[in-house]
């Protein structure tokens, strides 16, 4: 068809083209007589007007016109069976009644996927300040930062394998680790974010007037960051590819902030269907928005007589089910949450003392730093 299509283009050019040279010819002619007639009238010569001879009657008849009519494609009787037969067919889409019966199924295996009573398999004793920050690193080394300028690194019996300073002689805002297993950490003294690899500090990214505050490295690995103005009255979450600012998420559709305005921390983690997770202690709720920034729900908390302090969440991070887990600071405990804001269930009644952050192993094993400057690694899922 396509073929057919270029040789008629070809053929309707070639005459249009033959055409405009006949009419150019006429036109070159008439121009050659009017120049002739010029010259016989500023003549003194009376024999040039006797012998001239008119041409009107010869430029009257133009070349033919020519109409050039489109083609066009006459369809074939399409056989309903045979492209059936070739295409296969589509099943009529589901009715809402279904979709709802599919989400709750969805999340009744999610919590038949959690353990009735969670276990903590080894605390580590890390002695130090008081922590407010943990990063996996592999299934035998954690990383660790508090109130100082250390940053410390232990394995899982407890034995303390590395020290790192900050550069700035701060305390690091928050740590965690890349896809290449460097150590990334956030200064808010210098407004920067920090790689150390191969042992030396190098600037990742340097803000002016914003203050970097927590970590987050995506399954792409890339980088986000929450982070707050100068004069602490405005926050935002800012992606990052390298040092390169890709996308900022602040306002929900009708330009209301979307986590409060201040310099309180506000831990994040991408879930895996890709969503960004803000837990916002001041405002006392779990902000999730898509991978394009629009808001998909907030969690403010579950009611329950154990919990009987408002919800205040730090610590936030997400598992192989896309469950979120995060800290519920002044109730003790840990809450876990369906990939749409459906509470499924509390990790509590074990020794939880002001859980502040936390984080996942490839095992979904959960590590919880605590009030009491210990690291939990506990088991909750099956």
């Amino acid at each position: 068809m396509k073929t057919e299509i270029n040789e008629i283009k070809i053929k309707h050019k070639e005459l249009l083209q033959k055409h405009l040279s006949e009419i150019k010819q006429v036109q070159s002619l008439i121009k050659q007589t009017v120049l002739a007639i010029k010259e016989i009238e500023n003549s003194t010569e009376v024999s040039q007007t006797i012998e001239y001879n008119s041409k009107v009657q010869e430029f009257s008849q133009l070349p033919p016109m020519i109409f050039v009519k489109m083609p066009t494609v006459i369809p074939k009787p399409i056989n309903s069976e045979k492209l059936c037969n070739l295409l296969g067919q589509i099943t009529p889409l589901a009715t809402a009644t279904e979709k709802n019966a599919l989400s709750l199924n969805q999340s009744n295996t999610l919590v038949r996927g959690l353990l009735d009573k969670p276990v903590i398999i080894t605390t580590i004793q890390t002695k130090g300040d008081d922590l407010h920050s943990v990063a996996y690193y592999n299934d035998d080394r954690i990383w660790t930062s508090g109130w100082g300028d250390d940053i410390k690194c232990f394995n899982m019996k407890g034995s303390l394998l590395q020290t790192l300073k900050t550069k700035s002689g701060s305390y690091p805002y928050d740590i965690v680790v890349d896809s290449d297993g460097n150590l990334l950490y956030s200064c808010g003294t210098t407004s920067t974010v920090n790689r150390i690899k191969n042992g030396q500090a190098e600037k990742v990214i340097r803000l002016k007037k914003w203050v970097p505050s927590n970590l987050c490295i995506t399954s792409t690995g890339d980088l986000l960051v929450t982070m707050y103005s100068d004069d602490e009255t405005q926050s935002k979450v800012v992606h990052y590819s390298g040092s390169t600012k890709k996308q900022t998420v602040q306002f929900d559709d009708e330009g209301i902030p979307l986590y409060s305005e201040n310099i309180n921390c506000k831990y994040i983690t991408e879930n895996r269907n890709h969503d960004i997770c803000v837990a916002d202690s001041e405002n006392g709720a779990i902000i999730v928005v898509n991978k394009d920034g629009r808001l998909r729900f907030k969690y403010t908390g579950h009611p329950s007589a154990a919990q009987n302090k408002p919800f205040n969440p730090h610590g936030i991070t997400t598992d192989s089910q896309s469950r979120i887990l995060t800290a519920d600071l002044d109730n003790h405990c840990i809450h876990i949450l369906d990939q749409n804001g459906l509470f499924l269930r509390f990790i509590d009644n074990i020794d939880l003392e002001r859980p502040w952050s936390l984080c996942v192993d490839n095992n979904d094993n959960l590590f919880v730093c605590d009030y009491n400057r210990n690291i939990k690694k506990i088991k909750y899922s099956k």
